[in-house]
């Protein structure tokens, strides 16, 4: 009953009330990152949710535009604005996400949502991440974080799909809350791309 109907439930709850709260911050930031990336606070792309359907992630933008269109994997370093260091060393660009799980796309807790080339990448029990909602946090997200392998990463998904239960949502989102407020392990995609560009090893 919990994973068909309450979770949905709370997720919009959660997310409406949340996205309310946190109207002045959100707005704060829209107008820095503004200012910061040329006029575009927001970042776009395409992430594939539960069954693999494809939906687009909205993030707060703290990377400037890359010099070229295929210049998207250099290094970070040289292209995170100082508004977007204060925002991502303080998972705020997830903020914008509440948009996923307002309109149904995610939700608040499950696997992280990763990019589309990784599909063809799983072996038949890592793609079992996709038999739920990819969420805002997760399982993987409060036990190591970036200090997992991809491999444990992916056995942590999958485990989260067998233990979705309104406890262990509860329980990832006390542990995430303490981890935003302690800024460990804060999360970052450049372990995304850097595993993009080297082609990837799910199997």
């Amino acid at each position: 009953m919990y994973r068909k109907f309450f979770k949905r439930v709370l997720d919009f709850s959660i997310s409406l009330i949340a996205l309310i709260v946190f109207s002045p911050v959100i707005i704060t930031l829209i107008v820095l990152l503004m200012f910061a990336n040329k006029g575009k606070p927001f970042f776009f792309q395409q992430r594939p949710g539960k069954d693999e359907k494809i939906f687009t992630i909205i993030k707060f933008k703290t990377l400037r535009d890359p010099k070229d269109k295929d210049s998207e994997l250099e290094d970070q370093a040289d292209r995170v604005t100082k508004v977007g260091a204060f925002v991502r060393n303080h998972s705020l660009d997830e903020l914008m996400q509440l948009v996923n799980v307002l309109k149904g796309d995610m939700s608040i807790v499950g696997p992280r949502p990763l990019l589309t080339i990784y599909l063809p990448l799983y072996n038949k029990e890592q793609a079992r991440r996709h038999q739920v909602k990819p969420g805002i946090t997760g399982w993987a997200q409060v036990n190591g974080r970036n200090m997992l392998s991809w491999e444990e990463k992916f056995e942590h998904d999958v485990w989260y799909v067998d233990n979705l239960s309104f406890g262990t949502d509860v329980k990832i989102l006390l542990k995430t809350v303490q981890k935003v407020f302690q800024s460990s392990d804060v999360y970052t995609e450049k372990q995304e791309d850097a595993w993009a560009a080297w082609g990837g090893n799910a199997s």
